[in-house]
């Protein structure tokens, strides 16, 4: 879980499942089902799927949530899988069908909450069914939705940006939100006149500073095996990389250089933390060990200024906005190398799935959310919450 790069001027591989499938003959026409043998840059290509029959606004919301987990719609006869609709007259129950051997995989009716968390249900089983991999449609994004001048608040939405929920009601600078868990988050806030990072328990609403020193608190990032937190402190002078324990004890400084360092993010094993820092006149991305050492430069090889680095969760990649004449959306191997622009964009963070991203574009005054596709580079924006949406962070 990837915190958001802070504004200093403030204070100074998904499993191929089909991927090596042959092309199959159609039983009714005898054309080729087109699933390409190779993987897409070392993602499984899209499965060939239709979706039809559904009423309301399930077949919409089905469709969508589909297309940022490993699928692409295509008519039926192109399709290796059918999915189709049972009897949704008060609740939605779907069918899964193999169309070549006309066997059900997947046949199952959901009920409780509404049309469209039944609907989430149904494509994350979907999903588990036929990639192997958990869905994401039931997943959380938090982000920063700016209020006003200086003024901004914390809000969590589904993944899709549908039933936002503001977590803070500050009325003061926000920033970085980042996930610890399912019901909690760090953030930096203003609240108290300083930036200072906090801990707030989301089902009952408490919270407390973990990190008040003198200057500026930002940036937190919690280890995936959830025992430790990465931060920005300038408690030493320029903006130095720190890790503690969850509660801010254990303070251990991970660099000390004379520039700034920005937006950490940790390695799937707990181990590294990977940020930016201009060390060395340019922009660039760097990890350090968490026992500490020497930076260790990562190559972005067509991608200059790089930050605001996020590993995926499978440990392949790390997706990271790139600051050239614009912002752009880049995507690099975990061990660097050269760089790829999918994107205009900025501030990526990756799905559980380590295929899909949110990430944010537009004017300062006007961001908004955007999900997108990594291998197929398929791009849908979020409706915009108040004025302008960034920083956000993709529950895990």
């Amino acid at each position: 879980m990837k915190p958001r790069h802070f504004n200093y001027s403030f204070l100074c591989s998904i499993t191929a499942l089909l991927a090596s499938a042959s092309a199959a003959i159609s039983q009714s026409s005898g054309s080729a089902i087109e699933i390409d043998k190779a993987t897409q840059g070392g993602f499984a290509p899209p499965i060939p799927i239709s979706v039809s029959g559904f009423s309301g606004d399930v077949e919409k919301v089905l469709k969508n949530d589909l297309l940022f987990m490993g699928f692409k719609h295509v008519s039926a006869d192109q399709a290796k899988f059918l999915v189709t609709p049972g009897d949704n007259s008060s609740r939605v129950e779907g069918r899964v069908m193999d169309r070549i051997n006309k066997n059900y995989v997947l046949n199952k009716a959901y009920t409780g909450g509404t049309e469209r968390t039944q609907t989430h249900a149904f494509a994350d089983d979907i999903a588990l069914a036929l990639t192997g991999k958990p869905g994401i449609a039931q997943t959380k994004v938090a982000f920063k939705a700016e209020t006003g001048r200086s003024r901004g608040e914390v809000y969590i939405s589904d993944y899709d940006g549908f039933n936002p929920v503001s977590v803070t009601q500050d009325g003061a600078l926000v920033a970085a939100p980042c996930w610890a868990g399912r019901n909690a988050l760090y953030y930096t806030s203003y609240k108290l006149g300083m930036p200072y990072i906090f801990y707030h328990q989301l089902t009952t609403g408490a919270r407390h500073a973990v990190a008040r020193y003198s200057g500026l608190n930002s940036s937190a990032a919690v280890s995936p095996d959830g025992k430790r937190l990465a931060m920005i402190l300038s408690k030493s002078g320029s903006p130095d990389l720190y890790i503690s324990d969850l509660n801010g004890t254990n303070l251990k400084q991970l660099t000390s250089t004379k520039e700034a360092e920005s937006s950490p993010c940790w390695s799937p094993d707990s181990q590294t933390v990977c940020f930016s820092s201009r060390v060395g006149g340019a922009g660039g991305l760097f990890t350090v060990p968490i026992t500490g050492g020497a930076m260790h430069r990562l190559r972005t090889v067509g991608a200059p200024n790089p930050t605001e680095p996020d590993w995926s969760p499978d440990g392949k990649w790390i997706i990271f906005t790139s600051m050239a004449r614009d912002f752009n959306i880049c995507l690099v191997k975990a061990e660097g190398g050269d760089a790829t622009v999918l994107t205009a964009g900025e501030d990526p963070t990756w799905a559980p799935n380590s295929r899909a991203v949110v990430f944010c574009k537009g004017p300062d005054h006007a961001k908004k959310l955007s999900l997108l596709d990594v291998p197929t580079k398929q791009v849908k924006d979020i409706a915009r919450l108040l004025e302008s949406n960034s920083q956000p962070s993709w529950g895990r």
